[in-house]
């Protein structure tokens, strides 16, 4: 029952995206049905040729060419109209499939950064990939087969009562059986098509991993152990679509054949019971005809009954992901005057945890000042810069930008006044001037300056489009180091209020980190600078450095005031200094 309560909801709002297209769909449905009564009609026809011409060997050329060219004309129309409606069907299909598409990628790049960081890349993809492809089979091939072999099974029934009503009677009797093998086969195939598009989604899930992967896959030489995990997610899939397909093979053609045949004995047994003359050889043609006929729609319907299934399990999964809870920000759309960052007494833990990865955080910022993050691996500094971005909400303790609570400022406002650069920063695969723009609207000769200021101008001179060389995907024909560069010029398109580095100079050589720390001084001058630093030496000149350790500030101060304290931050220096 809990299939059937889910079903129409879905349908229902899968059918939504087919409404700015009534007109086109109506016509469609016009063009449908008139295909489906001029392919019924030409039976009708033949009995007439059969009863009050061949049997009674009235052989009038006249009336045998004019039935001739009848039948003909209604098969050619048939075929034209068959044919204009698959293709307005398949054009609805497409727009409504790539309107859900543009839901579901909407929906996605709205989602929480806590459901990256539980799900899976992989099941995401193919929500926006395969499932949506289920569905547009909903509106190119189920909509219009079930609504053509519906009227074709009206059309036949009325044309088989309006020949002879005892036989139709008798023809009557396939459809409450018809019915009840659909809903058996929807209860036993909604569970299996569940679990064969989980399947699916966890094979593209894998293939993504391995496929980032590739590298530390080779490198350790697992490719056998990421081969065995492919293979048993595909045996999975398989195992259920066979189960689907074995559900299909017993519920669908041979049962639904067994059922016409027993009519089509009923038809036999009538016609010899009667006496002679109580039905004409010509009606006897067109039922069997119309029963052949009849069988193929309901045959047809029960079918698409597999596909609809498929299609609304698919709907379930896209719905379920669109209906997720979306990145909640505030309304406050008031720009931010400074760069003052007030943390008081935050506590924090990830949804999927308990444990608290930062405990009492009580920090304050002046605008326009170099303040950094250090401590070992684990001691909450990354997580502290993202609750700084609004990526987490702040449940416990309150994070203030320009006095105002992070949480009531807005999206718009939020993105625009605070940024980071990542450890490994995201380079796009396109032009250098769109890595560098991201669709702002700024000048080349601007580019050119910002290129100048983060010391990247030379090299992007010798690529052989110049500002229009298209870069490798991810980056991958630049340096650990230009990436960063790269990063930090998209930062100075428009100087934000807070600008957070997250371990930007760990990766890089002591020239790229010099070019960095030189671009740095200039920004310094423009907007709060926060910085996650794994070498002690770029923090140098910070005007506040606070030690974390385990969730806990345990010392803060500037270089100098921490070297005399002696305590953690001094073995930190000491330790890396003894290193080179």
């Amino acid at each position: 029952m809990d299939h059937l309560i889910q079903f129409w909801p879905i349908l229902k709002r899968l059918l939504i995206y087919l409404k700015p297209y009534q007109k086109k769909l109506i016509l469609a449905f016009v063009l449908l049905l008139s295909g489906s009564i001029s392919e019924v009609l030409g039976p009708i026809l033949i009995s007439y040729f059969i009863n009050n011409i061949l049997s009674k060997h009235k052989l009038d050329l006249i009336i045998i060419l004019t039935i001739i060219i009848l039948f003909i004309m209604l098969q050619i129309l048939s075929v034209f109209m068959n044919y204009f409606q698959s293709i307005l069907f398949n054009q609805i299909a497409v727009k409504s499939i790539n309107k859900l598409r543009q839901d579901v990628m909407y929906a996605a790049l709205r989602q929480p950064i806590s459901e990256f960081d539980s799900q899976p890349i992989g099941q995401m993809i193919s929500k926006v990939t395969n499932d949506t492809e289920a569905v547009k089979e909903l509106y190119d091939t189920v909509a219009p087969t079930l609504f053509r072999s519906t009227i074709l099974i009206f059309i036949i029934l009325c044309a088989m009562f309006a020949l002879e009503w005892h036989m139709a009677m008798i023809a009557l009797f396939i459809l409450p059986l018809v019915i009840t093998i659909m809903l058996v086969y929807q209860n036993y195939s909604t569970p299996l098509l569940r679990k064969v598009r989980y399947h699916l989604a966890d094979i593209n899930n894998k293939f993504n991993e391995t496929i980032n992967g590739m590298n530390v896959i080779q490198q350790f030489r697992q490719q056998r152990r990421f081969e065995e995990k492919i293979k048993k997610s595909s045996h999975l899939h398989y195992i259920s679509r066979m189960k689907i397909l074995r559900l299909d093979g017993f519920l669908l053609r041979p049962l639904l054949s067994l059922l016409s045949a027993i009519i089509l004995c009923n038809f036999i047994f009538l016609f010899s019971f009667f006496p002679i003359g109580a039905f004409e050889v010509g009606v006897l043609y067109a039922f069997i005809t119309y029963l052949g006929r009849l069988n193929e729609p309901l045959i047809a319907i029960t079918i698409q009954q597999s596909v609809l299934q498929q299609s609304i399990v698919a709907g379930e999964r896209i719905f379920s992901l669109i209906d997720s809870p979306k990145q909640k920000y505030g309304k406050n759309k008031d720009v931010l005057k400074s760069g003052k960052i007030n943390i008081k007494n935050v506590n924090f833990h990830y949804p999927n945890s308990k444990k608290n990865i930062l405990e009492n955080i009580n920090i304050n910022i002046p605008s326009k000042s170099f303040v950094a993050f250090v401590g070992h691996t684990g001691s909450g500094k990354s997580t502290l810069a993202n609750l700084l971005m609004g990526y987490y909400p702040v449940k416990n303790g309150r994070i203030y930008l320009d006095n105002k609570s992070i949480d009531s400022i807005s999206h718009g406002t939020l993105r625009k006044n605070i940024l980071m650069v990542q450890q490994d920063p995201i380079i796009l695969s396109d032009t250098v001037l769109y890595n560098i723009t991201l669709g702002r609207k700024i000048s080349t000769e601007k580019v050119w300056s910002i290129l100048d200021t983060v010391h990247l101008s030379s090299l992007v001179k010798s690529m052989p489009n110049g500002i229009s060389s298209v870069l490798g995907e991810e980056g991958n024909n630049l340096s650990v180091g230009q990436k960063q560069l790269l990063a930090i010029a998209r930062i100075l398109v428009a100087y934000p209020k807070v600008l957070i580095l997250d371990e930007a100079t760990a990766n890089i050589d002591s020239g790229t980190e010099q070019l960095i720390q030189k671009t740095l001084l200039s920004i310094r001058k423009n907007c709060t600078l926060v910085v996650i630093a794994h070498r002690l030496s770029t923090i140098i000149e910070a005007d506040l450095i606070v030690v974390l350790k385990k969730g806990k500030v345990i010392e803060f101060g500037t270089h100098q005031q921490l070297l005399k304290k002696k305590n953690c931050y001094w073995k930190m220096y000491k330790f890396q200094l003894s290193k080179f």
